[in-house]
C-alpha cells in the first residue's frame, strides 16, 4: 500500500467534504480517484487477493525483446474467447529449458498485476513449463501433413515469376496496413508497375471463401502478371483463413505466380508453402514481385555506357584503316610500281614454265623408246632362260640319258617295258637293253622283295 499512499500524496486533495469518522468504503465511493491511484490500488488488490497463481493455456503472439524479456498472451485452450497478457523478464526466461513457440500448451506461475501506462491486466510470470500442443496448431500440423502428401507444396511445381512484370495484382483486405506498405513500396520502387487490387476479407470466418473467390477472379481475368497475397501479423487465430485448406489449394491452382507474404517473417502458414514464392513480408512481396526501376535504369545507364564505349571502338578502328588506306593512296606510283615488278616477276615464272614444259615434252617420246626397248630386251632374256631351264629338265627326263649311268633297260619281246617283277613268270624270254647294245635272256626263277617301308 505504500505506492498507493504515495500516488494519492501527489494526488490533489478532491474537492468533497466529508465528515471525521466516516467509514473508509463510504469515502472511497463518494472521493473521485485519479486514474494511475486506482490502477495501483487494483493491482495492489490482485496482489493481495490472488498471490502467486498458476494458470494454464496456449501461447500465442510470442515474442523475445532484445533485452532478454519475452512477452505473449495466455488464451484459453478449450477456445473460449479469453486472453491473457503475460511479461516473463530476462532472469525468469533464462532458466526455460525449451523454445517456446506458438501453439504451445504451457502452464506459468507467477503474479496477476496490472500494467498501469495501458491500464491492462497482465501477469508477470516467474516460471513456465510446456505441457502439449495447442488445439489450432495440432490442426495447422495435421492440415500440413495432408497437403504436402498430395504435393501442393512439391518445389518442383513452383513458378518462376516474371523478371519485368506489367502489372501486379495484390489480393488483401482495403483497409489493411499490409496494402498501404504494399502500394508504398511499388510507388516508391516501380511507379511504372500498374497495380491491380482484389479486395477480400483476410481474418473471421468468412474469410477463406473470399479469398478463394480473389484469387479464382485474378486467375479468370489474367490482367496481371503475378499475384501478391498479403496480410499483416497477427496471432495463429488472426491468420487461420491462409491455412484453410480451400484458400492452399485456390493458391496452388492459380494459372498466375503467387507470391506469398503472410505476417512477419516468424510467420509460416501453408498459403506460404504453396505459393511460388514465400515472401517474410508484405513489404518484402513487393520487393521480390517487382525490380526496382533505380536497378533497372542502372542497368541499361550500364548497357548504355558499354555500347557507347564499343561504337567508339569501332569508329577508332575504321578511322584508322581510314588513315591507312590514305596513306596508300597517297603515293599511286610505287603501288604501281610494286604491281608492274609483280607482273614481270609472274610473266618470267611463266615464260620458264612453258620452256621447260616443251622441253619435257620433246624428251618424252626418246626416254619412252628407250625404256621400251629395254623392257623388251629384258623379256626376251627371260624367256631365253626359260626355255633354257625348260630343255635342261627335258633332257633329263630322257631314258637314255638314264642308261649311260649304267642302268639298263628290261621289256618284254613285244618291246613292252617290264615295270614290276611281278609280271615275270619262269621260262619267260626278256631283252635288257643298255645304251649301247641288248641281249635277251631266260626267267629262271622270280622272288618279290618286301614293300619298302
Amino acid at each position: 500500500m505504500a505506492g498507493l499512499a504515495r500516488l494519492w500524496s501527489s494526488t490533489p486533495a478532491p474537492a468533497v467534504a466529508y465528515r471525521m469518522g466516516e467509514p473508509q468504503e463510504g469515502l472511497a465511493a463518494r472521493m473521485p480517484w485519479g486514474v494511475a491511484a486506482l490502477l495501483v490500488a487494483t493491482g495492489d488488490a490482485l496482489a493481495a487477493r490472488f498471490g502467486a497463481v498458476a494458470v494454464r493455456g496456449e501461447l500465442s503472439g510470442f515474442s523475445r525483446a532484445a533485452s532478454g524479456h519475452c512477452y505473449f498472451s495466455l488464451k484459453d485452450a478449450d477456445g473460449a474467447p479469453a486472453l491473457l497478457r503475460c511479461a516473463m523478464f530476462r532472469r525468469a526466461a533464462a532458466m526455460l529449458d525449451f523454445a517456446p513457440a506458438d501453439g504451445h500448451q504451457v502452464q506459468l506461475r507467477g503474479r496477476l498485476s496490472v500494467f498501469e501506462p495501458r491500464g491492462e491486466l497482465q501477469m508477470v510470470v516467474e516460471s513456465l513449463q510446456r505441457l502439449g500442443t495447442g488445439t489450432l496448431y495440432e490442426e495447422y500440423l495435421r492440415r500440413r501433413a495432408k497437403l504436402e502428401a498430395l504435393g501442393l507444396f512439391d518445389p518442383a511445381r513452383k513458378r518462376p515469376l516474371p523478371a519485368h512484370p506489367r502489372a501486379l495484382g495484390v489480393v488483401t483486405s482495403l483497409g489493411a496496413a499490409a496494402l498501404r506498405d504494399v502500394l508504398t513500396t511499388l510507388q516508391r520502387r516501380a511507379p511504372q508497375v500498374r497495380v491491380v487490387i482484389y479486395p477480400t476479407l483476410v481474418q473471421g470466418a468468412e474469410a477463406p471463401e473470399a479469398l478463394v473467390r480473389a484469387l479464382q477472379l485474378a486467375g479468370e481475368r489474367r490482367e496481371v502478371d503475378t499475384v501478391l497475397l498479403v496480410r499483416g501479423g497477427g496471432s495463429l487465430e488472426d491468420l487461420w483463413a491462409f491455412n484453410d485448406e480451400r484458400v492452399v489449394r485456390a493458391v496452388a491452382a492459380c494459372p498466375l505466380p503467387v507470391v506469398c507474404g503472410v505476417g512477419h517473417e516468424t510467420d509460416l502458414s501453408l498459403c506460404d508453402l504453396a505459393a511460388d514464392l514465400r515472401a517474410p513480408t508484405p513489404t518484402a512481396a513487393a520487393e521480390l514481385a517487382a525490380p526496382a526501376r533505380d536497378d533497372l535504369l542502372a542497368g541499361l545507364q550500364a548497357q548504355r555506357e558499354r555500347l557507347q564505349r564499343g561504337l567508339e571502338r569501332a569508329v577508332q578502328t575504321r578511322g584508322q584503316r581510314l588513315d591507312t588506306l590514305t596513306l596508300r593512296l597517297g603515293q599511286p606510283a610505287r603501288a604501281l610500281l610494286g604491281q608492274t615488278q609483280r607482273l614481270e616477276q609472274l610473266a618470267h615464272r611463266l615464260r620458264q614454265a612453258q620452256a621447260t614444259r616443251r622441253a619435257r615434252l620433246f624428251e618424252a617420246p626418246a626416254r619412252l623408246q628407250e625404256r621400251l626397248m629395254h623392257a623388251l630386251a629384258m623379256q626376251l632374256q627371260s624367256r631365253r632362260l626359260r626355255l633354257e631351264g625348260a630343255t635342261e629338265r627335258l633332257q633329263a627326263q630322257d631314258p637314255h640319258r638314264v642308261l649311260q649311268r649304267g642302268y639298263a633297260w628290261v621289256e618284254t619281246e613285244s618291246g613292252r617295258p617290264v615295270i614290276s617283277a611281278r609280271a615275270l613268270a619262269p621260262g619267260q624270254t626278256v631283252r635288257a637293253v643298255w645304251s649301247d647294245g641288248r641281249a635277251s635272256a631266260e626267267i629262271r626263277s622270280v622272288e618279290a622283295l618286301p614293300p619298302t617301308p
